[in-house]
């Protein structure tokens, strides 16, 4: 035992190795060079990952290099503005009416929102997150729809080739996103490259899409881009966007709705 956990972590220290070398490695050159199943591919980037050694990525993993944006987990991330997170789910819930189909991505933000709707009737929730959809399976007047896929413990999000398929056969009628990341200029971002690509099929599936986020993530930018802000219909926060951020909304055709505010 001792003995395949001593090969295990060698064969990491080589992974790290070659990634500080080349930046990034892929599935298939660990498989190749260290001549190890693909579970076991997998399994290695998934712990390196939880060490905060690298950010996953579809088909491999990159360096976690100095400046990069670091992910929270979902614990974490609950300790922090739970009032205002806990505000621009109340703002959010205006937009909800009885008989909306609506889809909630992973994010504390969302998380709340799906506790405020407990107090709705006939509404269908489609959730890639585990943890939401828990929140949610007592209530008989609410619909849950969940899409499969692999779980990211990080963010309890379903990802991957399986919810894709999932999502292709959706009809949604309005996405509220949790984010990373809100530029004008680099649009909504996230952490995972994952989630980034479900987010994107979710859209493509979505009539009306809103962003919530809280003031910390404006002017900010993830790893990996979801989407331009002309993609989205709206944007839910705490706080007065810049002027200057507000006027290239206002000419997209983005608007720009804040907590506190009446609808």
């Amino acid at each position: 035992m001792s003995e395949s956990l001593s090969k295990g972590e060698l064969r990491r220290q080589q992974i790290l190795q070659v990634m500080k070398q080349n930046g990034r490695i892929t599935i298939s050159e660990i498989i190749d060079r260290f001549e190890c199943s693909e579970a076991t591919a997998r399994r290695d980037l998934d712990l390196m990952e939880r060490k905060g050694e690298l950010i996953r990525t579809i088909g491999g993993a990159l360096l976690e290099g100095p400046g990069t944006v670091r992910e929270i987990s979902f614990d974490e991330k609950r300790q922090l503005l739970w009032l205002e997170k806990e505000a621009i789910a109340r703002r959010a819930l205006e937009f909800i009416e009885e008989g909306d189909s609506i889809c909630l991505t992973g994010g504390t933000t969302t998380f709340l929102l799906a506790r405020l709707l407990k107090q709705r009737q006939g509404i269908t929730v489609v959730t890639n997150a585990v943890n939401i959809a828990m929140e949610l399976s007592d209530c008989e007047g609410i619909q849950v729809v969940v899409i499969g896929g692999v779980m990211r413990s990080n963010s309890f999000e379903l990802c991957g080739p399986l919810a894709e398929r999932t999502i292709e056969h959706l009809n949604i009628e309005k996405l509220f996103m949790g984010i990373d990341g809100f530029s004008t200029t680099k649009g909504i971002t996230t952490y995972s490259e994952l989630e980034a690509q479900t987010a994107r099929m979710l859209m493509r599936q979505a009539q009306q899409t809103f962003a919530v986020f809280d003031h910390t993530k404006v002017g900010k930018a993830s790893l990996f881009t979801v989407t331009t802000v002309d993609g989205l219909t709206g944007c839910i926060t705490d706080s007065l966007l810049p002027d200057d951020m507000v006027s290239t909304l206002q000419q997209m055709g983005v608007s720009c709705y804040y907590a506190g505010d009446e609808q």
